[in-house]
């Protein structure tokens, strides 16, 4: 959203006695969160292109050559002025301060520039990480900052037990947004700045969006008060508080009130037991009126309790019901992502799942033989071992089997016969047909291998659809098996057109 627009925008709002959005940031969107689409069609947005993500014949070769193309077909892209191929990182700092300096001339906010490797090829064999690029990367400007007094500190509890500093702040604004608290981050980060109750301090927003102190103001003459201390009893619930590296955090884990919520949420999510319509509301609702007050109670919830909650009929009942009970059935990766353990993800949690095949096998493991796993270090290995020290987590385990859930065993490394892929490599490269990417890639892993998103001398397989990318081109260079989407279904035992 310009800036000129949302002025206007926010003047209409205010005439019309609605309350003001703080920045375009938050406006924008705020209207594309609008499930009616007349909302967010009437309001003043703008869009930028800036990548092909799929594309019927040849591809242009450079991302600035994508930009042109882009361009050609009449769709918007950041103007000359706001763009620049650079033939060195010393043109790219440049230009880094020359666009920080004109900021506050754009017509739209912004806080900072994106860095990207020009060549497609080169874009190809760099990959993705996870969640982002590896050939792309924020270049951020210096963060605004004012003047403001830290009235009190206190500690928040995160969903996953994490104790964080929040300096109290008498309200400045900051970049057009009221600030009235910000994150200390940890206790190091709060000794190394010195920040204590009553002093002085500069704000700013991290990326122009995270409340943060950067520094301490010193005044002449002033008092200061006693340093701040980490609590050593979790303020919610009273449980012993643990450290980890720079970081506190409350044992309590599914007996904390504060985290207990952000467990049932994350314990029902998409990628973990996956239960259909249990939202942050509802789960909410659940816990404010003592509905749940444990990970098992889920499985205990009756019709009569669902129809007590704000938004629920007969209908919605039997299918939040429906998806609770379907969801006994589950494998140990994603169980052990739903317990919410510290630094256990997705990828570590298939990774004890593959190792271990067993739940009671990884729960009576010790720290040396967690470190025997390649994918697993010092932090996630003491991580592990506190989990299953604690007898209430042991407990709430229990409590689920006890409710139905039934954990599917993995398939433990050394059973060969039900892994024969164990060690390759896959990469997939164009649309599939008869399968979705995750789909492929949990085949792809039960059956021992792992998929990659480059190619590389050490890739075992690329899979071709439709459309493929430079990868295939790259997979013949280097002479890696190429499989078509056939070839790859009767590697992995299974009748692609049975699979959608």
């Amino acid at each position: 959203m310009c800036l000129d627009d949302f002025q206007a925008f926010n003047r209409r709002m205010t005439e019309r006695g609605d309350e003001a959005f703080a920045n375009p940031r938050n406006a924008a969107s705020g209207s594309l969160r609008q499930l009616n689409s007349t909302i967010t069609a009437s309001r003043p947005l703008v869009v930028t292109c800036y990548e092909i993500m799929a594309l019927s014949g040849s591809a242009p070769l450079t991302h600035w050559d994508e930009l042109e193309q882009l361009a050609q077909w009449g769709l918007p892209i950041p103007t000359p002025e706001y763009r620049k191929l650079c033939a060195s990182i010393d043109e790219v700092t440049a230009f880094h301060r020359e666009m920080e300096s004109r900021r506050d001339q754009l017509p739209y906010e912004i806080d900072g520039m994106v860095v990207k490797v020009n060549r497609r090829d080169w874009q190809s064999r760099l990959g993705m990480k996870s969640r982002s690029p590896r050939w792309a990367i924020a270049f951020k400007f210096a963060p605004r900052k004012e003047i403001t007094v830290v009235q009190d500190i206190v500690v928040s509890v995160g969903r996953t037990g994490t104790l964080t500093p929040v300096a109290l702040l008498k309200p400045v604004e900051v970049g057009g947004v009221t600030i009235s608290r910000a994150t200390l981050h940890n206790a190091d980060e709060v000794a190394r700045k010195d920040i204590r109750v009553g002093d002085t301090v500069k704000v700013e927003r991290a990326g122009d969006v995270i409340p943060a102190i950067a520094e301490r103001v010193p005044v002449p003459g002033e008092q200061r008060r006693t340093p701040f201390c980490m609590p050593d009893h979790c303020p919610v619930c009273g449980s012993t508080v643990g450290r980890e590296g720079a970081y506190f955090y409350c044992t309590g884990q599914s007996v904390c009130g504060a985290q207990l919520k952000g467990t049932v949420e994350h314990f029902a999510s998409k990628h973990a037991i996956n239960i259909d319509g249990l939202g942050k509301k509802t789960v909410a609702q659940l816990i404010d009126k003592q509905l749940v007050q444990s990970l098992a109670d889920l499985y205990r919830l009756k019709r009569d309790d669902l129809l007590k909650l704000d938004g629920f009929a007969d209908r919605s009942t039997t299918l939040l019901l429906e998806s609770i009970a379907g969801s006994k059935a589950v494998s140990l990766d994603r169980f052990l992502l739903g317990l919410g353990i510290r630094q256990v993800g997705q990828h570590i949690a298939k990774v004890l799942a593959r190792e271990f095949g067993s739940l009671d096998h990884i729960m009576s493991a010790d720290r040396e033989r967690f470190l025997q796993i390649r994918e697993i270090g010092p932090e996630i290995s003491e991580s592990l071992v506190a989990y299953w020290s604690e007898p209430h987590n042991r407990e709430v385990i229990a409590q689920l089997q006890q409710s139905g859930v039934q954990i599917a065993p993995g398939m433990a490394t050394g059973d060969q016969t039900t892994r024969p892929l164990t060690g390759k490599t896959f990469v997939f490269t164009g649309g599939l047909d008869h399968f979705t990417r995750d789909s492929a890639q949990e085949m792809v892993e039960a059956a021992g291998a792992r998929v990659a998103s480059s190619v590389s001398k050490n890739t075992s397989y690329v899979v071709v659809g439709r459309d493929p990318g430079s990868k295939l081109d790259q997979a013949r260079m280097l002479g890696v098996t190429i499989l078509t989407e056939q070839e790859f279904a009767s590697l992995i035992g299974k009748d692609e057109r049975g699979i959608s």
